[in-house]
């Protein structure tokens, strides 16, 4: 079917993909691009947006400064399935997000039933999620079915997450930029340890990514989507 045909789904669904994709791109170079792209076309969100508090914090308060790095922190979902933290730190929700898309189990569910769990960690906001990226970052059903026949399993180890420099920068130079969206760029480094039958040791690798984050004020994070490239 020709992609202008009667499909308003389908297109949307593309328009929001790269509406994401390139709202961060462009933050990570100019923080005030995100906004301006978010709200470019005037489009209404499939769902109302959480109302934005009458009373938001100071800019220079949206966005703390991680603390000093700590230990590693181990992720393991032996046969569970991933559910959403509740915290309102970008960078706490970014490695769960993380260490979610990098650890799942064949041996104990459907390659859907893991997409439908990931998707709840999308926000409610239609505008802003974009559930494209997150099903390109797991593996696909038919891929699923061959790592399935084999039991094969991932758990992941998250060592570090920060905001990338690019963005800092931004931050820095136009604090209230992000109040539109409340969108961060969280990067995010570890490793992704993958088992199988016949091979309970396995082998590691190590993973990073970059995702955008939605943290808006006195609310819960939730995941945005996934960059194509990994900002520093």
């Amino acid at each position: 079917m020709p992609s202008h045909s009667s499909n308003p789904g389908g297109a949307s669904r593309v328009r929001r993909r790269a509406l994401l994709g390139t709202a961060v791109l462009a933050v990570l170079l100019a923080l005030a691009g995100l906004t301006a792209y978010f709200t470019r076309d005037g489009r209404t969100p499939a769902k109302a947006p959480v109302p934005r508090p009458s009373s938001p914090p100071p800019p220079s308060s949206a966005v703390a400064p991680p603390g000093p790095p700590g230990p590693p922190t181990v992720i393991t979902r032996p046969r569970s399935l991933p559910v959403p933290p509740r915290t309102t730190d970008p960078i706490a929700f970014g490695k769960a997000a993380a260490a979610a898309l990098w650890s799942y189990d064949t041996r104990a569910y459907p390659q859907a039933e893991l997409r439908r769990a990931l998707h709840a960690w999308l926000t409610a906001e239609a505008k802003y999620a974009d559930a494209a990226s997150v099903d390109r970052g797991i593996p696909s059903a038919v891929l699923w079915k061959e790592m399935a026949a084999n039991g094969q399993f991932a758990t992941a180890t998250v060592n570090e997450g920060h905001f990338p420099n690019a963005f800092t920068r931004a931050l820095q130079e136009n604090p209230g930029a992000i109040t539109q969206a409340y969108i961060y760029a969280v990067t995010v480094s570890g490793k992704q340890t993958i088992a199988w039958k016949g091979s309970p040791a396995g082998g590691a690798e190590s993973r990073s990514t970059t995702l955008a984050v939605q943290c808006r004020p006195h609310q819960s994070c939730a995941l945005a989507g996934l960059m194509p490239s990994v900002a520093p």
